[in-house]
């Protein structure tokens, strides 16, 4: 069983698959941590397999259409056992001489009521990216998307909801962490089940938080492990609520894992820190 297992999902984002790996892998050389990675191929049609020939103990598994953010993590998590997985996007960077892994497994190990972990995030500019917050409201969405956002209320929620009032300086446990880096443990995977795939893509990450909290096991955001991290929002790209709703899938993908989240935890207004 592997110490680690770093699981990313491809599209088509070889090269940046390419660049986390090697940024990753080049902090750990000194882990003496036994490191696996697999990499999902959600029929990118781009030759993902010579990733083997570049990295030690890098499987790949191929589909031949696009499963899902939650669904490809859950079949890479199944496809190699390991004590902690490393849920990570391609379009991140790590710099070397943190000894990032090393220091997550030391942290998990040590809080053994941990499910799931989020590091702190810059963008590659240096500016903090928010990576934890509050369960979401019903209207969240509609604030971040739309004009509504800059009113009152609107800012009010937002600020609330990305923990603008902390200063993100301090590991504390929290409701969720985003999905692109999540460093969650195999018997917490376990009991709750993984990524509930009936989420194709968003709103997946803040489920399973939910979820572990709901079964007695804790979230955290770790201040001083940190990466960076683009952040392309591909439901963002088309501007106009309207116009994006008919133009760009990735809106429409986004609204439908909305509403599913919402029926699914319906009634349940619970904050866990």
């Amino acid at each position: 069983m592997f110490d680690v297992c770093i699981s990313i999902v491809n599209t088509k984002e070889r090269s940046e698959v390419e660049q986390a790996l090697t940024t990753l892998l080049a902090d750990s050389v000194n882990s003496k941590l036994d490191i696996g990675i697999v990499v999902v191929d959600n029929n990118s049609n781009e030759a993902i397999e010579e990733l083997e020939n570049k990295f030690p103990n890098l499987i790949t598994i191929k589909h031949n259409r696009n499963m899902g953010f939650g669904y490809s993590h859950n079949r890479a998590i199944e496809k190699m056992p390991a004590r902690y997985y490393f849920i990570l996007n391609p379009d991140t960077e790590f710099p070397v001489g943190q000894n990032f892994l090393r220091k997550f497994v030391d942290y998990m190990d040590a809080h053994l009521k941990i499910g799931l972990a989020g590091p702190r995030i810059f963008y590659p500019d240096g500016t903090l990216q928010y990576s934890c917050y509050r369960f979401p409201t019903f209207f969240q969405p509609l604030y971040s998307r739309t004009k509504f956002g800059a009113t009152k209320v609107g800012l009010a929620a937002t600020h609330d909801y990305l923990m603008k009032d902390f200063d993100h300086q301090t590991t504390k446990p929290v409701d969720w962490v985003m999905g692109s880096a999540m460093f969650l443990r195999r018997s917490a995977y376990e009991q709750v089940g993984g990524f509930d795939e009936n989420f194709f893509m968003y709103a997946e990450d803040s489920d399973l938080c939910r979820r572990l909290w709901e079964n007695g096991w804790t979230v955290y955001y770790v201040h001083n492990i940190f990466l960076s991290h683009v952040h392309v929002r591909a439901s963002a790209k088309t501007s106009g609520v309207l116009k994006s709703i008919f133009k760009n899938k990735f809106t429409r993908i986004h609204i439908l894992s909305w509403l599913k989240y919402f029926f699914k935890w319906r009634g349940n207004r619970k904050y866990y820190v």
